[in-house]
This record gives C-alpha cells, sequence and structure tokens, in this order.
C-alpha cells in the first residue's frame, strides 16, 4: 500500500498549527474530494466546477489501462517501440517524470526549436508518435504534428498508422483525426492540464513506453480517501498549509531533490505550484534544485521554504528556519501534490485552475507571426557573438542597463535591478537542448545553482517555450520581484512548418518575442542574450558564471 509522509520544521510547522485547523473545521479536504467548486470563493467557481475530475482518476481511469494495452501490444509486434511525444506543459512534464522513474525510454518534444524538432524525427521505421493537446489548436504541438506527418509521408509510412492523438472530447483536433482516419484517445475534459498526469495525457505515452499504469493508478487510490480526510494529519492539508500558510507567506518554494527515487519530480511539481498559484499579484514560486550541496546558503532567507524530496522521511534532514521534507510513490505523490495546491490557493485566495498570463503570452507571439516577423528590434550593442537587447523599450530599459557596453556589465546591470530580500532571477533559454553528446543540455540549467550562490537568491532555469505553461505564469502574474535574461539563438538549420506560412525558426523566434514583450509591458526588467555564432554560448554561460568574480 501507498503511503506518504510529510515531516515540517520551524515556520513550516508554525503554518500547519496556524492553517490545518480552520482547514479542517471548513471541511476543505472532504468538499475537495467531493468536487466542491465553491472552495475558491465565486469568481473562481465557473472555472472550478469544471476542473476537480482530477480528484476521481485513480478510479475513473481505469478503462484505459486495457486500452492502452492492446495499443502497445500491436504496435510491439509490429516491431514499433521507440515513442515520441508531442506536447507542452501538462501534456508532456507527467509523462516525463513517470517514464524516467520507471526507466522507460521516450523522447520528450515539447520545443519549437527547430533543431530539437528535427532531430526527433529520426528512427520513423519503428517510431509511434503521441500528440497530446487538450484544447486542440496548441500552436507548437499542431507545428510538431504537422513535421511528423510529413516525415512520415516521405518515409512510405502511413501516418495514421503510427501517430496517436490525445485530447479533448470535441476538440478541433478530434474532430480532423478522426476524419482523417487517426487513432484518438479523448482525456476527462474537467481536468486542467496540469492536473492531468493520471489521465490519458499522462497514461497514454507512459503506458505505450512500457510503465504498468495499472499500479500507478493503484498507487494513487490506495491514497485516495486518506487525502480527502478532514483529519489534522491530512498530508494534503499539511503540504497546502507549508506551500501557502506561512506568515508572513515566504514565497518561494526551494524543490530539493534529496534522495527520492521519482527523477524529476521537482519539474513536475513547479509547473503545478507556479501556474496554479502566480496570478493576481500573488502566489509561491517553485525553485528546483538538485544535487547542489551549496543549498544551505540561501536556507535562511526570509522568504524561502525548503521543501526536500526524499525516499525516507525517517532519514530527512531539515535545514534552515523554515523546511519540509515530503515522501512517497509515484502515484500517491501526484495526487497529494495536486491537492495541496489546490488548498494552497484557498489559503492564497485566488482561483488554482486558470492561467490568465500564458494566454497573454501566446497572444504577443501570434502577433509578431502575423506581423510576418519574429525578429526582434535591433540590438542595443552586441559583444563578440552576442547581441544584447533590454526591455522594456519605452525608455526605461536604458535607463537600467545604464552605461553598459558589454555583456557582463550588461549581466550586472540587471542584477542591480534585483531586491535583495524579495527577489527572483530567472534564466529562459529558448535553445536546442538535446545536442547528442556535447552537454549542452546540461551546461546552462548547471549556471542556476552557481549564480544563485552568487547573488544569494534565488535563480530558476527554463528551456523555453515549455517554461511558458509553467513558471511563464508566476513571472507575468505573480509578485513584482523578478528579474530575466532570455536567451535565444539561430538555429543551425531552419525548417519549415507543413502546412503554415512559417518556419519553425521564426515560431520560437515569435514565442521568445511574445514573452520578453509582456514581460515589459509588466515592467519586468528583462535581458535578452542573442547568440549568433559558435563563441556565443560560451560567452554567455562565461558572463552569468562570472557573476561576484
Amino acid at each position: 500500500m501507498s503511503t506518504l509522509a510529510v515531516a515540517t520544521a520551524g515556520a513550516a510547522s508554525d503554518a500547519i498549527t496556524a492553517a490545518v485547523p480552520t482547514l479542517v473545521a471548513d471541511r476543505v479536504a472532504s468538499r475537495l474530494f467531493a468536487q466542491d467548486s465553491t472552495l475558491w470563493g465565486p469568481e473562481a467557481e465557473p472555472e472550478a466546477s469544471i476542473r476537480l475530475a482530477w480528484t476521481t482518476l485513480a478510479r475513473t481511469s481505469r478503462p484505459l489501462v486495457g486500452q492502452i494495452a492492446a495499443l502497445r501490444e500491436e504496435l510491439m509486434t509490429g516491431g514499433v517501440d521507440r515513442v515520441v511525444l508531442c506536447g507542452m506543459g501538462g501534456s508532456s512534464l507527467a509523462p516525463e517524470v513517470i517514464c524516467a522513474t520507471e526507466g522507460k525510454d521516450i523522447v520528450i518534444l515539447d520545443s519549437s526549436h527547430p533543431d530539437t524538432v528535427r532531430g526527433a524525427l529520426t528512427d520513423l521505421e519503428s517510431t509511434v508518435v503521441v500528440v497530446s493537446s487538450k484544447s486542440g489548436g496548441t500552436v507548437e504541438t499542431d507545428s510538431q504534428r504537422r513535421a511528423f506527418i510529413d516525415a512520415f509521408e516521405q518515409a512510405g509510412i502511413d501516418p495514421t498508422s503510427r501517430i496517436v492523438i490525445v485530447t479533448d472530447p470535441g476538440s478541433p483536433l478530434e474532430d480532423q483525426s478522426r476524419a482523417d482516419g487517426y487513432r484518438v484517445i479523448t482525456a476527462d475534459p474537467n481536468v486542467g492540464g496540469r492536473y492531468s498526469a493520471l489521465t490519458a495525457f499522462g497514461l497514454v505515452p507512459a503506458g505505450l513506453a512500457g510503465v504498468d499504469i495499472e499500479a500507478l493508478l493503484d498507487d494513487a487510490e490506495a491514497v485516495t480517501d486518506i487525502l480527502a480526510a478532514d483529519d489534522p494529519d491530512n498530508p494534503a492539508l499539511r503540504l497546502g498549509a507549508v506551500l501557502a500558510g506561512t506568515s508572513p507567506l515566504r514565497d518561494k518554494i526551494m524543490l530539493v531533490d534529496n534522495g527520492t527515487p521519482i527523477i524529476g519530480f521537482g519539474d513536475w511539481a513547479e509547473q503545478l505550484i507556479a501556474e496554479s498559484t502566480g496570478k493576481n499579484g500573488t502566489g509561491v514560486l517553485p525553485v528546483v534544485v538538485i544535487d547542489d550541496p551549496h543549498t544551505d546558503d540561501l536556507l535562511d532567507a526570509a522568504d524561502i521554504t525548503t521543501i526536500e524530496l526524499v525516499a525516507d522521511i525517517e532519514e530527512a534532514e531539515l535545514a534552515g528556519d523554515c523546511a519540509a521534507a515530503v515522501a512517497g510513490s509515484l502515484g500517491a505523490q501526484l495526487l497529494l501534490w495536486e491537492a495541496a495546491t489546490a488548498v494552497a490557493g484557498r489559503i492564497l485566495g485566488i482561483n488554482p485552475f486558470d492561467q490568465p498570463d500564458v494566454e497573454s503570452a501566446k497572444q504577443a507571439a501570434r502577433a509578431l507571426l502575423d506581423e510576418g516577423t519574429g525578429a526582434a528590434a535591433a540590438p542595443l550593442f552586441t559583444d563578440g557573438d552576442v547581441q544584447i537587447r533590454v526591455l522594456p523599450e519605452d525608455g526605461a530599459g536604458d535607463e537600467w542597463i545604464g552605461t553598459a557596453t558589454n555583456l557582463p556589465d550588461a549581466v550586472a546591470a540587471l542584477i542591480e535591478q534585483l531586491d535583495p530580500t524579495t527577489g527572483y532571477l530567472a534564466i529562459m533559454a529558448y535553445l536546442d537542448r538535446t545536442e547528442a553528446g556535447t552537454g549542452l543540455d546540461t551546461d546552462l540549467p548547471a549556471v542556476a545553482p552557481t549564480l544563485s550562490r552568487a547573488i544569494n537568491r534565488p535563480v530558476t532555469f527554463g528551456w523555453g517555450p515549455r517554461f511558458l505553461h509553467s513558471t511563464g505564469q508566476y513571472h507575468k502574474g505573480g509578485p513584482t520581484q523578478g528579474v530575466y535574461i532570455q536567451i535565444t539563438d539561430t538555429p543551425t538549420d531552419d525548417l519549415p512548418v507543413p502546412g503554415r506560412d512559417f518556419t519553425f525558426g521564426e515560431f520560437i523566434a515569435a514565442q521568445a518575442g511574445g514573452d520578453a514583450t509582456v514581460l515589459g509591458d509588466h515592467c519586468r526588467p528583462v535581458l535578452r542574450l542573442h547568440i549568433t555564432g559558435p563563441k556565443g554560448r560560451a560567452a554567455v554561460i562565461e558572463a552569468l558564471t562570472g557573476v561576484g568574480q
């Protein structure tokens, strides 16, 4: 039977003492699992009324088990054993964690970068592609779908035999795909993307990759009644209080991998928490930390809660004056963190099921594409293979950049805008992270902890455009605390999007430009670094790791 445990120390324990009795008295847990849409107030009720079916997925997703097993057997019999998932945010992060934890291979394509897309268009003879889009209109996923259809056709393979569509019933993607002869598996429409780990969005790609999804559902079902209990020991109420019940609110959550067997769980939890809470000028920002021995440098900051992800709660070493540890099996923890995030939304007084600022970045990107260009304005200056631009562009950007004329000074000028007690820095890289054998998927993320120690403030890292469906909401809708470094490049070789009037290179440039524009419109300082040559990436890393030296 699955077990869950939440241990706390310091201000995290105080938050539980202060918040949980009221949560129990208000029957928040039982009402949540009874799908009571009034828990977050009248403004949230319309959205909440169609977003709470995730509470019963451990039972209602059971019919998918046999359906997915039969499809996998059919594909494997035909020698098709390479699974590619085209999806963004909630459609990709959960399958990535599930497969990594269970040791099953899957290719996650959650980028618009042409070099990344091209790298996935290989080994077609043995490939099945899962195209996941809740709305059926996600431009990134539609573009990837078009690329695979074209590639299969050019290879003489019927794409309808190799592409599986996962979407909501009644979406444009369902209607089109069924008419064209594709396999379609519909997900529960009353579940939002970031809560969809145990729907078809999580289970179809994971099951096709060989994960025992029935066991995953068993894990979740084993703790459902525990999480639904109006009991002060309820782990969801305790964790929700740790996330959002500190007073004053500690709005940075450091998620520290400290021996958990669940691989990449912090990335999934990051989206769940950031996109659910970062709005209306409030929220909590998750900062994912992996194997960083210097985490203690930031533990005692007055705005930080540290949550350790551990294998054994008895061996957790809680450091700092606000800390917690969480242990449990994967299926159980997926449901725990979803419930805890919903509880945190009630404590914060926000709707944990909408994401208004994700849509604003999409609209800005679409506007750039409609103008026929994804290119940015002329650079403020160039340093070697790196072009430097700043936002806002109404004069305020020029004001904060000061007299900087080189890359290191530009980085230093941005960091000077950082509040030393409440601020954070976000690194947002719209680059190819999959180039085999180069280490490029690890060199930039490793900058984050180094830079964090140098400036003594939290630093987040996100691959674009993936993070737009995650921390991107918090950056724009949360507290005005962040400063931002956006890194883009010129792709090695652009790639047309079949049937569209733009290329992948133009699309990702528009996404980066739209993201920066919306941040600038929110008066957030943005340093845009565009790599134009082979020495640019190393120069950016050197400038970031050289801060404070």
